[in-house]
């Protein structure tokens, strides 16, 4: 029955019966004939077929949120079991919004310090994407923006602030200045986030707000690719605060806070909505809860992980 919920799972992630038996490790026979079979136990079609996959039926869709919940709750199984054997080991997969690809490193330098078994696949996606694939059982926790999209059914941990800031060259008309306005940033061509990342859609509801278009110079979906270009001192950005903090500035290069309005949204670990969480992510959860406190001090960096020890806490439960 499991493998037959797994075949339904990577439908609804894949939209195409070819993908999702590759995605399986299955031949496509072998999927839609599991997929017949789990109808036949139900009693009911889950699947509107055609020359190729056109969706679920409304029957379907609550059995593909069954599956989710039972083939979570079946992995969490497993690694509890695991984890009461052989110790806290395994792997964690964390999505994460560009704008926070940076914070990562702070929740899992010392989440391997107390736990050096547990290896990790940290990928870049946008905050919708983000969601999707947590949904979808393909990562295990992400960061993300907590107060801008609904989230969904997700366990939410907030972590940090996000505050903008004008990135310039010191020699730049506004680079001395010790604040911007929206207004002004609008006039400086910038190099931004492309338009399918929620950081973009902020800054472009913000700059218009101000009565300013939005015509980048330059877009990228890659905060390095953008930050590279800064730190170079003949490109404009705008970018978090925390960022420039952890990625670091030149001497020619100046963070300098965006007003009027000032503006935060909270970024924070989001897991899914089940309890008991399995033990890997009960221990990141316990971990970003204890680095919440450590990332609203101001000017954090990665260096200052040394003196957020975990070493010095008492060890996480399994639990």
């Amino acid at each position: 029955m499991i493998d037959k919920l797994e075949f339904i799972i990577a439908l609804a992630k894949e939209r195409h019966f070819g993908h999702a038996a590759e995605a399986c490790g299955v031949s496509q026979p072998t999927l839609s004939a599991g997929i017949k079979q789990l109808e036949d136990t139900l009693g009911v079609l889950l699947v509107q077929r055609g020359s190729r996959f056109q969706g679920f039926t409304p029957e379907g869709e609550r059995v593909l949120d069954w599956a989710r919940r039972i083939v979570g709750d079946t992995r969490a199984m497993r690694q509890e079991v695991d984890a009461l054997k052989h110790g806290l080991a395994g792997h964690i997969r964390i999505a994460a919004i560009p704008t926070a690809l940076a914070m990562v490193a702070m929740l899992t330098t010392p989440y391997r310090a107390r736990h050096p078994d547990v290896s990790f696949t940290i990928l870049s996606r946008n905050s919708i994407e983000v969601l999707g694939s947590l949904e979808n059982l393909e990562v295990d926790a992400g960061l993300t923006y907590l107060d801008n999209e609904p989230l969904g059914r997700v366990q939410t941990v907030p972590l940090y602030s996000e505050e903008y800031r004008l990135l310039a060259s010191s020699d730049s008309p506004l680079g001395k200045r010790d604040s911007v306005t929206w207004a002004e940033v609008g006039r400086v061509p910038l190099c931004l986030l492309t338009p399918d990342m929620q950081n973009r859609r902020i800054i472009e509801q913000l700059l218009r707000g101000a009565g300013a278009e939005v015509a980048p110079t330059l877009e990228s979906d890659s905060m390095v690719v953008l930050f590279a270009h800064v730190r170079t001192g003949r490109w404009a950005s705008v970018m978090p605060a925390k960022l420039a903090e952890v990625l670091g500035l030149t001497e020619t290069v100046r963070s300098i806070p965006i007003v009027e309005p000032e503006v935060t949204h909270s970024i924070g670990l989001v897991v899914p909505h089940r309890n008991p969480l399995t033990p890997l992510i009960n221990a990141l959860v316990s971990e970003a809860k204890q680095l919440a406190p450590f990332l609203s001090a101001e000017g954090v960096s990665l260096r200052d992980i040394g003196s957020h020890d975990p070493k010095r806490r008492a060890p996480h439960k399994a639990s």
